[in-house]
């Protein structure tokens, strides 16, 4: 028969003290490693030039759907509610690009550096800066006649196959834009209306811009076919 051994009072206290040491200690390690401050990482700064056509791609949608509502027709309330839309995705390319939420600029008053220009007559050349100031004016110029001088080219953030917005040029019409900082063109269908000369949805966005670039300072703008 095994006789089982039994401990004293005193052992028992001594055991019961050891063991809460033990956990006291490992709660504490655990409490320093929890509290522990996170190791601080190093914020990138924001590109300007990215912040800058993201700020132009708000402003033009914003101007597009004050607009509407300033003077609405049948088809307005649809195109606010696309706009809407636009305006909530730039928001959020603007917070990933680390530029300022809801900040915005119009394109139409951005500086254009000075660019080269096809031949043309001095009077066609005034006559494309008057309609870039004059919306409307835009659609009468000939074709292979430059438009929308002195205008930036941004993004209109819309979805879809290449193709472009106007305030000044009917749907159907055919307008190139060149990018001067890379030699990169694409000839683009106007399809819908915005609060710009030229606006390039993100497809076609995409087929001439640089790399990371939300802004197009120096371009080329013609009217085609």
């Amino acid at each position: 028969m095994s006789r089982r051994r039994t401990l004293g009072p005193k052992k028992k206290i001594a055991l019961l003290v050891s063991a809460a040491t033990v956990a006291g200690g490992g709660a504490f390690v655990m409490a320093n490693t929890s509290n522990a401050a996170p190791t601080p990482t190093t914020k990138s700064a924001a590109d300007p030039t990215v912040c800058q056509g993201l700020a132009t791609a708000l402003g033009n949608n914003q101007k597009f759907i004050a607009d509407q509502r300033a003077d609405p027709d049948a088809q307005s309330e649809a195109r606010i509610a696309n706009r809407e839309a636009v305006v909530e995705e730039i928001k959020r390319k603007q917070e990933a690009s680390g530029c300022t939420v809801g900040e915005s600029a119009q394109g139409s008053q951005a500086a254009q550096p000075q660019q080269p220009a096809p031949s043309q007559p001095a009077q066609g050349e005034q006559a494309g800066g008057d309609a870039a100031q004059n919306p409307g004016g835009g659609g009468a110029a000939a074709s292979g006649e430059q438009v929308c001088n002195g205008s930036t080219v941004t993004l209109s953030g819309e979805a879809g196959a290449p193709a472009a917005s106007s305030n000044q040029f009917p749907a159907g019409t055919k307008l190139k834009v060149t990018n001067l900082d890379n030699n990169k063109s694409t000839t683009v269908e106007v399809t819908s209306v915005s609060g710009s000369c030229v606006l390039l949805n993100d497809a076609a966005f995409e087929q001439v811009r640089e790399p990371g670039k939300f802004l197009i300072r120096r371009a080329v703008i013609e009217k085609v076919g």
